[in-house]
């Protein structure tokens, strides 16, 4: 219900992906049922027998405060479609919803697996050849080196289990690859991931130049910088977007070279295109939840609902808490023996 297209746009991603992907095995739409079922006919998949509607009366606006509408608003979709996946009665939550609310809400009802410090949230980025993933992006602004430690995990899961790459490769973000060149964060984790690269595949330091050179499969960082990377990128590529629409459009001649040059510039957008992966997971709590952009079209809503049934089906947490454990008890013996041997 909190799609800036409304519910008529999610309705359609939600018939796209039952037609596109077999790996769901139903859709619980949930939202207020009087709005809801007229959509649904209008969209040709209210007697599909994979789609329920569970009604939920209110709707968290956009620019509401994460805990005062939790308190607020109990029966707000986004709370309750959080709740269907602590019950088991969902195996994933989507939304498209207020964002602060959604992570919120999942951390309060879901709480972190067992072992993980904090959740972050994870962001697909394309790159030239490739896609990758950063994390956190900006689920916590304010991290210390265990929590990065765990972002590396988390990440290198979710790119096996989602994005199907055999051997993830991490990479910790710094302002150069050269061991303690960064600040205090970046260097004591540094330190740490050496002392687990065997179970996650540690390639060490990148810097910015690094994250579209197919250097890393996943980035780890902190939510501060994680946060202002995305954003200045999103706005770098809108304005390169607009500068170029300006020029192309400028005179008659570049206006004829636009149109000679329209099937490459489809086929860049393709290849760029953000809604391949639809949405951000909350990784590391004890349920799946993908954060959708406010403004998704149809095609990035049902595939964001398609990643999600596939972390499901391939058990990404049951990976996650079996990694995390090897992990922390890898790092405790090499405290243990440092200290052993001061």
């Amino acid at each position: 219900m909190g799609a800036d297209k409304g519910p008529e746009e999610v309705i359609a991603g939600v018939a796209i992906a039952l037609k596109q992907f077999d790996v769901l095995d139903g859709v619980i739409i949930v939202g207020n049922e009087d709005l809801l079922n007229p959509i649904l006919i209008t969209a040709g998949i209210a007697d599909d027998p994979r789609i329920s509607v569970f009604h939920a009366s209110e709707v968290i606006g956009m620019d509401e405060k994460p805990i005062q509408s939790l308190k607020q608003k109990k029966d707000a979709s986004l709370v309750r479609t959080v709740e269907l996946v602590k019950i088991g009665t969902a195996s994933a939550a989507v939304s498209c919803g207020n964002t602060g609310s959604l992570m919120a809400c999942a951390t309060l009802r879901l709480r972190p697996l067992p072992g993980v410090s904090k959740p972050a949230l994870a962001t697909v980025w394309p790159s030239y050849n490739h896609h990758f993933v950063l994390l956190d992006g900006g689920a916590n602004p304010q991290c210390k080196p265990e929590n990065l430690v765990h972002y590396a995990v988390l990440g290198r899961d979710y790119a096996r289990d989602a994005l199907g790459i055999e051997n993830p490769r991490v990479g910790l973000l710094s302002i150069g690859t050269e061991s303690g060149k960064g600040n205090d964060l970046t260097n004591e984790t540094d330190l740490l991931l050496q002392k687990i690269s065997d179970q996650i595949n540690y390639c060490g330091l990148v810097e910015g130049f690094d994250l579209f050179s197919n250097k890393v499969d996943v980035v780890v960082t902190d939510g501060f910088t994680g946060n202002v990377t995305l954003k200045s990128c999103e706005a770098l590529w809108k304005t390169l977007r607009t500068i170029m629409k300006e020029e192309f459009t400028r005179t008659l001649p570049r206006k004829l070279g636009a149109l000679l040059l329209k099937g490459a510039s489809a086929d860049i957008k393709k290849r760029i295109d953000p809604d391949v992966y639809g949405g951000a997971p909350l990784l590391g709590l004890g349920g799946t939840v993908l954060k959708a952009h406010g403004s998704s079209s149809k095609q990035a809503i049902a595939n964001a609902i398609r990643i999600a049934g596939v972390v499901v089906k391939n058990e990404m947490n049951r990976h996650i808490t079996k990694n995390i454990t090897a992990a922390n008890q890898t790092i405790r013996n090499e405290s243990i023996e440092d200290e052993a041997d001061k």
